[in-house]
């Protein structure tokens, strides 16, 4: 019911709005926006990680795969799920922060459905964030003074407020990262756009002094991958599961179009070649999806989902992007034509294998889990 749901919210109420708006766009007319969110409150589609305490619809980690799956199944859709409709809910790890942190700066976003960022990812890298996070946070008195910089952070435009990671330690480890709720008006931060191959750009954010209160802290100083590790690994599910939501709205594309083109005096389905491009896709389709539900329900189970996640999202994220080549081959020279969104998926999609984690990374993971085991 959740998945039908989903879908009929976006067929019906999402996509003839996005159809009105350009081809790069990365939002809906505000007015246009409120009103859908609006309707998405109304059925429980809102904010949808977010637990129901707090103003969000509490869904489990299947819920939330079944609903990105959906939710990305637009023109905007590998960044921006449902246009917007669904709210853009802030990151899990400000639940573990005091009560006047959640009530000052979580449910006010959350009432709003206004976007957040979280900025890890440094020039020294990203991947290795332990050992890469060079931006410091220095206490003095009550305040923290943070100076370095972050890169390819989304949503920071247009954001109100975001996590950063710092180190507070000399040592390189995780037990010297801390984490802080920082405002992006706030002095001493400066913010950069960086031009991708997506529309909707990340940005670098430069701390010059910028002082940030003791009271916007997260947890312990050291403790801040400690917060927010299970929210990392739980959070690459859903993001493998978006990727196929746009691979299956392509490949329905493409099966709808090989029956209709007809080339030497025959349809394109009647093609071999095309039919095993078909096929293909629909097999690694479903493998796909299997592995991300079976990370999903292992999480909801309590399990520890760490090889899981890295497993379905490296498959997930490779798998949706050769459906999306195989379906823009099918189209032909129509298939790059910004008139259809192939176009745009194949550029965003491209993001995907590196974002949240490259696929390298993950194989490492995968890795070194079958090889610690005792035989």
């Amino acid at each position: 019911m959740l998945q039908q749901t989903a879908r009929r919210f976006m067929e019906r109420e999402v996509i003839p709005e996005e159809d009105k708006v350009e081809h790069d766009a990365f939002t809906l007319p505000d007015d246009v926006l409120k009103q859908l969110q609006a309707k998405a409150r109304a059925i429980g589609l809102w904010q949808v990680q977010t637990p129901a305490q707090y103003g969000g619809a509490g869904l489990s980690l299947l819920g939330q795969c079944l609903v990105a799956e959906e939710a990305a199944k637009c023109r905007m859709g590998a960044y921006i799920p449902a246009c917007g409709a669904f709210g853009f809910d802030p990151p899990n790890v400000i639940f573990k922060g005091t009560r006047q942190q959640i009530e000052k700066y979580a449910l006010p976003v959350i009432e709003a459905g206004d976007k957040t960022f979280v900025a890890i990812s440094e020039p020294s890298g990203g991947s290795d964030p332990a050992r890469a996070i060079e931006t410091r946070a220095e206490r003095r008195g009550d305040r923290y003074v943070l100076n370095g910089t972050k890169v390819w952070i989304s949503g920071a435009a247009q954001a109100k407020w975001g996590i950063v990671f710092a180190r507070t330690g000399s040592e390189k480890s995780r037990g010297n990262i801390t984490s802080f709720i920082v405002e992006k008006d706030r002095p001493g931060l400066s913010l950069k756009r960086i031009p991708v191959i997506r529309s909707y750009s990340p940005y670098e954010l430069t701390f010059d002094n910028c002082e940030v209160p003791v009271e916007n802290r997260l947890g312990e100083e050291g403790e801040g991958f400690k917060l927010a590790e299970t929210w990392l690994v739980h959070g690459r599910v859903p993001y493998a599961a978006a990727t196929l939501g746009i691979a299956d709205a392509a490949l329905r594309m493409a099966v709808k179009w090989a029956r209709e083109r007809r080339t030497f005096n025959s349809p394109l389905a009647d093609k071999q070649a095309i039919q095993w491009m078909i096929a293909d896709s629909e097999i690694e389709l479903r493998a796909a999806r299997l592995l991300v539900f079976q990370a999903a329900w292992n999480a909801d189970l309590g399990k520890d989902i760490k090889v899981d996640a890295s497993i379905c999202k490296v498959f997930a994220t490779e798998t949706a992007g050769r459906i999306v080549d195989r379906c823009i081959q099918i189209f032909g020279g129509l298939g790059v034509a910004c008139e259809m969104p192939l176009e745009r998926w194949y550029r965003e999609m491209r993001i995907k294998r590196i974002g949240e984690g490259p696929s390298e990374v993950h194989r490492m993971v995968v890795a070194r889990e079958l090889l610690s085991q005792v035989a």
